[in-house]
């Protein structure tokens, strides 16, 4: 096969890559962007669009299914709810299959050659790729490397059989009676929330002292409250050790040294993510490393002149709209433009029920830096949309600094709360302080209010002062 140039190759077409190489070709840039399987990559195949879709799902049964127990405080009765997996994973495919064509699409208009197969380095500016009809070799001046991660797999636990990852559990065809989830972080809950909604009996497995151990225990207390309600039983400081002699169980030990079985008919391994370094031909160029990531500097450029890495393989936040905003700045650099990372902050949303929302520092995190700090929290159940959506858990806190009320950050947990992540972002990116929030005139009824209530609270400015008082009783990490 006829070997190709290019100005600039990026490998892998994940929400990193495909957005480096659309604002490429949009700007003229002669780009060849490689991709091993379908377009989009691990957030839109096999991780963030297809686990909302089927959180999605799962919501809407569990819905009826509380108006068919006739305990619905609507006032709403239905009879004899059912779920067809296997008609919800069309659905969800379906949805894929819309945004994998959106993707082609971009890169097809910004006229970006598309080269399907897995690539290797043969030296830093030669990558041969072994498709289908044969083996393709291209040249490049410039190469963004944005290989993405894959599950960490627990060598006591290998993927296969009724072991599975997030890939596997996004996949399935029927609710399995008894699901073990091993790992209380985002993926973990969010999946195995998601499968108790479809009234599997979920057990979570996680060896550290509580889930979502990254967030305070302020934010992850309205979730795990939300998953014993739906009788998902919560095992932690407890470690996995392996399956039984049949393969039918879950081995594992207590924090007090106790041996237990747990029966499962899956086990979703969701213990975190690595980056993807390995097949590509890292030895060949060998690049500077940051722990398992790829070492960046302020402009995503490693170590060796022309090549770029962006996106999970360079670290975390392993989160897609980072890497997309990493995808940018790179094509805009390529292009001729001088930018560097300046971001203030990347909200995390964890989409449990209900979701937490972080953007900028959390309370310890801001205490950690000798600043004097202002804390301020308006809870949902104070909320009149909240109220009327019978979604009322959780609350919005910021966080500022004492002396010019600068907000450093901005945290939340409730139902829908993701869709204020932007929101959140905005004031700490804009500078704004206490003052800005509380002159801004939010529309009612909406949970947005909630923030504003917040900021008041951080300033004593408080409409129910009293409100203040009881909030530090029952939230005191919370509150100021």
């Amino acid at each position: 096969m006829k070997a190709i140039s290019c100005k600039l190759l990026v490998i892998g077409a994940g929400p990193g890559g495909y957005v480096c190489a659309t604002r490429a070709g949009q700007r003229g840039i002669d780009t060849v962007i490689v991709e091993a399987k379908k377009p989009g990559g691990t957030c839109l195949n096999i991780g963030c669009i297809p686990s909302k879709a089927l959180i999605h799902a799962a919501d809407e049964y569990h819905k009826v299914a509380q108006f068919a127990a006739d305990d619905s405080p609507l006032g709403i009765h239905a009879s004899a709810p059912r779920i067809d997996l296997a008609k919800t994973m069309v659905w969800k495919d379906e949805i894929v299959g819309r945004l994998n064509g959106d993707v082609a699409g971009l890169l097809k208009h910004a006229a970006v050659k598309v080269v399907e197969g897995w690539a290797r380095f043969r030296d830093g500016k030669t990558v041969e790729v072994e498709t289908e009809t044969g083996l393709q070799v291209i040249h490049a001046e410039q190469v963004v490397i944005a290989t993405g991660s894959r599950p960490v797999e627990l060598a006591a636990l290998p993927f296969g059989g009724r072991v599975i990852s997030s890939t596997e559990a996004l996949a399935l065809r029927q609710v399995p009676r008894r699901m073990v989830v091993v790992g209380a972080g985002y993926i973990g809950l969010e999946l195995g929330t998601a499968f108790a909604k479809m009234e599997a009996h979920v057990t979570i497995v996680e060896a550290l002292p509580r889930i979502l151990p990254q967030y305070d225990t302020a934010l992850t207390r309205p979730v795990e409250m939300r998953l014993r309600q739906l009788g998902v039983d919560i095992l932690t400081g407890a470690k996995a050790t392996g399956l039984t002699a049949a393969g039918d169980g879950l081995k594992i030990e207590t924090s007090d040294g106790q041996s237990k079985v747990l029966a499962a008919d899956n086990i979703l391994v969701a213990v975190g993510r690595t980056p993807f370094t390995a097949g590509w031909g890292l030895e060949a160029i060998d690049l500077d490393l940051d722990g398992p990531f790829l070492r960046i500097d302020e402009r995503c450029r490693t170590s060796m002149r022309g090549i770029y890495a962006i996106g999970d393989v360079t670290g975390e936040p392993m989160l897609a709209h980072r890497a997309s905003a990493q995808g940018e700045m790179v094509a805009r650099i390529i292009a001729g433009e001088k930018r560097s990372w300046d971001s203030m902050c990347i909200p995390t949303i964890c989409f449990t029920d209900p979701e937490i929302v972080v953007a900028g520092l959390l309370p310890e995190a801001a205490k950690a830096t000798g600043i004097d700090i202002r804390i301020g929290m308006s809870p949902f159940q104070a909320n009149g949309r909240a109220l009327t959506l019978d979604q009322d858990a959780g609350f919005i806190r910021v966080v500022a600094r004492a002396d010019n009320h600068l907000i450093l950050g901005i945290q939340g947990v409730g139902a829908g709360i993701a869709e204020l992540s932007a929101t959140f972002s905005t004031a700490i990116e804009m500078g704004a302080r206490l003052e800005d929030i509380t002159a801004i005139i939010h529309a009612h009824p909406t949970q947005s209010e909630t923030m504003k209530e917040a900021a008041r609270s951080a300033l004593n400015h408080s409409l129910d002062p009293s409100r203040q008082n009881r909030l530090s009783q029952i939230h005191p990490q919370s509150t100021q």
